[in-house]
């Protein structure tokens, strides 16, 4: 088919190209990036734009949050009204920002996490750090372009000396890049700019004698070393360790509580205080009993130790691993410069586009009051000919036909003056007004005079600059609330855990069925037999029993391995709990061996083909559910033997179902973490049945079976030591038929 005039044939893959770049660009450039120069996205400076225009000044009545929402997306920026509503409540929340730009009345959320109150509840103007943010708009010093529709004109940038950019920070994800800010205070930036101004060759290492690091609005201990913080600054990335304050508050009778006053920038209060309750619930953390939120006005969250003999540090320490009492706040300082492309500055070369930006509002701002006051004097030089020729100007307005004329080219008038002179009210035609415009125009050429002198010397710009500085740093400066620890923190030593734990014995059972509990106390034996479990289930091995803080091992026939804690396990009401919803074992893997392992101790695992190793204690444990693979089997093998080894053990017995018994020294078996193992024992047919490991000089011994108890021992196994690897030979007479050396 042709294609008709309106369409026009490109490969699928240019077109998409093109069109995807169109998209990625606008979102970089018009709505994720931030503005080196005032620190504003563009819904942000749009909805300071619509607030200033419908006078919403701080110093105002306040005004519905709905009506500044509909003129934002109606004239400025058409989008999303809940995006640009979310945008503005951000601007007014005192927790978020470090210095809020919007003023707002009624619910705009809460550090707990809750929502603000929809826009047509609350009302907002704006604060006065964002009246100075766009001081200077109706000065010529920032260009305005039209929107998106023609219809209205908006500010490319905002020209106020204030720092805005990295004193509230700012986040946000572009497509492939992204960006994210924290705050600083206001006092060491303005206090770095001037130093910057008179010291333009200053390193960021010298910057960073003024502004020793973020500042957060919710306060908080920043732990990084001055050196992480310097490596930071100087690329623009890296990352900050953030933890919340927190102090032991002593009680009558020697017990004591923690109390956290101030948590990371971004944590919600709610959500934190829910992880802090769940390590309790889950007992992941014993030595932690209890957390109240006795929040009011300030933040205030009590963690009540389990006893008054818990180190309050390893407490503090614990939480701060395990929960968002301790943060990462990362640093991206990927911004748009003043050509309106994206990069990544550090601290050095974003203070310094900052001020370069701000000497240029400030030419711009006295070359358009020049214009204005020579406008202005152009004026009054017409009035003042007026004044000197009074008669003769009236007697020509009186006269003439076209006295505009006339009085251009009887005096030298400009049109502009003509027409002034003519627009005159009579009783402007004072002795007194004319002595008045001869003082104004006086004070006129002063001011021009000492604008031209700014514009010409660089160095009255910066003395001009810094004087300003110092203005807004004594208006705006307030003190620092996050507290820096410039000391570099040693290495974390490893806590643990176990000793965490409350020590019980218990008794843990598996059913055939898989579905595992652990019972208080050590069972005899004979208590075996009372077990109950769900219809057409059974006991699965013998039961185990271990303790609170021991590790459980459980070995799939597919030679993974798995680690359950003891203080994990379901109790022992009922049945218990499927142990695969606990760990990532395939429905139709058979378990092969449960045992209570320690990190020292040694293992022998054999495949049914007859082949294995040794192994550790510390190789077979793992902290996940996937587990980890232990035994690599060949194909139609099975893992069939793990156990532990006696320290004593030095002979190992292998029977196959061949019943053919072979007995080698253990040191001929290899120690590994992780393999297929080596031959133990070779079968013609059948593989592996059993395993036994002997002390030095010990027989081998068996149940006779029956009610009688009686055993059998075998004391001389010299006809069946060999190296390992042989066939053997046939086991003794009275051997058990299962070719088990003693049963489960």
């Amino acid at each position: 088919m042709q294609p008709s005039d309106t369409e026009i044939e490109v490969p699928f893959d240019a077109a998409l190209s093109e069109r995807y770049l169109v998209y990625a660009l606008s979102t970089i450039t018009a709505r994720s990036l931030p503005d080196v120069r005032d620190g504003l996205k563009p819904v942000h400076r749009r909805l300071l734009w619509a607030m200033r225009l419908l006078r919403l000044d701080p110093a105002g009545a306040y005004k519905k949050s709905a009506r500044v929402v509909g003129d934002v997306i109606g004239k400025y920026h058409p989008h999303g009204d809940q995006s640009v509503y979310d945008a503005m409540v951000r601007l007014a929340q005192s927790f978020a920002l470090r210095y809020p730009l919007v003023d707002g009345q009624g619910n705009f959320g809460n550090i707990d996490g809750d929502n603000a109150a929809a826009y047509r509840y609350t009302e907002a103007k704006l604060t006065a750090i964002a009246a100075q943010l766009m001081q200077g708009l109706d000065e010529g010093t920032v260009a305005f372009r039209a929107t998106y529709n023609g219809e209205e004109e908006e500010p490319e940038v905002f020209p106020g000396l204030f720092p805005n950019l990295l004193a509230n920070g700012a986040s946000g994800i572009a497509v492939g890049m992204a960006t994210s800010i924290p705050p600083h205070n206001v006092t060491e930036l303005i206090d770095a700019a001037m130093h910057l101004i008179d010291n333009p060759g200053a390193e960021t290492r010298d910057l960073m004698d003024f502004v020793s690091g973020p500042d957060f609005p919710t306060g908080g201990l920043l732990v990084d070393a001055r050196e992480t913080i310097l490596a930071a600054y100087e690329s623009g990335r890296g990352s900050f360790r953030l933890r919340a304050r927190a102090a032991q508050e002593k009680e009558k009778g020697g017990g004591w509580d923690l109390v956290v006053t101030e948590i990371p920038y971004g944590v919600q209060k709610a959500k934190l205080i829910e992880q802090i309750a769940d390590l309790i619930s889950n007992k992941k953390l014993p030595i932690l009993a209890d957390v109240r939120d006795e929040s009011a006005e300030d933040l205030r969250i009590v963690l009540e130790p389990r006893s008054r003999t818990v180190d309050p540090a390893l407490l503090l320490e614990s939480l701060y691993r395990l929960t968002d009492l301790e943060i990462r706040f990362p640093l991206n300082l990927n911004v748009l410069d003043q050509h309106r492309t994206p990069g990544v500055m550090g601290l050095k070369s974003c203070l310094t586009a900052w001020l370069s930006f701000q000497i240029e509002v400030l030419l711009n701002r006295a070359r358009t009051r020049v214009g204005k006051i020579e406008d202005r004097l152009e004026l009054l030089d017409g009035f003042l000919i007026a004044y000197l020729n009074l008669d003769r100007v009236i007697e020509i307005i009186r006269t003439e036909d076209e006295p505009k004329v006339v009085m251009m080219a009887e005096f030298g008038l400009t049109d502009r003056q003509a027409e002034a002179i003519l627009n005159m009210r009579l009783r402007s035609l004072r002795r007194l007004e004319e002595m008045e415009i001869a003082k104004e125009r006086t004070a006129l050429a002063k001011e021009r005079e000492d604008l031209l002198g700014l514009i010409e010397s660089p160095r009255r710009q910066r003395n001009r600059l810094k004087k300003d500085l110092e203005g807004v740093k004594t208006k705006f400066g307030d003190p620092r609330r996050t507290t820096i620890e410039e000391k570099p923190l040693a290495a974390r030593a490893e806590i643990d855990w176990s000793a965490m734990i409350e020590k019980e014995p218990i008794t843990v059972i598996l059913s055939a069925r898989g579905w595992i509990r652990a019972m208080k106390g050590h069972l005899a034996p004979e208590e075996f037999a009372t077990l109950k479990f769900r219809e057409g289930d059974e006991l699965w091995g013998k039961p185990l029993h271990a303790q609170t803080t021991d590790k459980i091992l459980i070995a799939g026939e597919n030679g993974r391995v798995y680690t359950l804690g003891g203080d994990k396990l379901p109790g022992g009401r009922g049945f218990g709990e499927p142990v695969r919803l606990s760990l990532d074992l395939p429905a139709e893997v058979e378990i092969a061996a449960m045992l209570v392992v320690k990190p020292t101790a040694r293992l022998l695992t054999a495949s049914s083909d007859g082949r294995g190793f040794l192994t550790s204690g510390e190789a077979v444990l793992a902290e996940t559910r996937k587990g980890k693979q232990l035994m690599n089997l060949r194909p139609g093998a099975k893992l069939q033997v793990l156990r532990p080894v006696p320290q004593d053990a030095e002979t190992v017995a292998v029977v196959g179902d061949n019943r053919k018994l072979l007995v080698f020294n253990l040191s001929e078996l290899p120690e590994m973490g992780r393999g297929s193992g080596v031959q133990l024992q070779r079968y013609r047919d059948g593989g592996l049945a059993d395993i036994a490991l002997l002390k030095a000089g010990e027989g081998l011994s068996w149940s006779m079976g029956g009610d009688s108890g009686r055993t059998r021992t075998e004391g001389d196994l010299t006809p069946w030591k060999a190296i390992r690897g042989a066939s053997g030979r046939m086991a003794p007479l009275g051997f058990p038929r299962s070719n088990r050396f003693q049963d489960d």
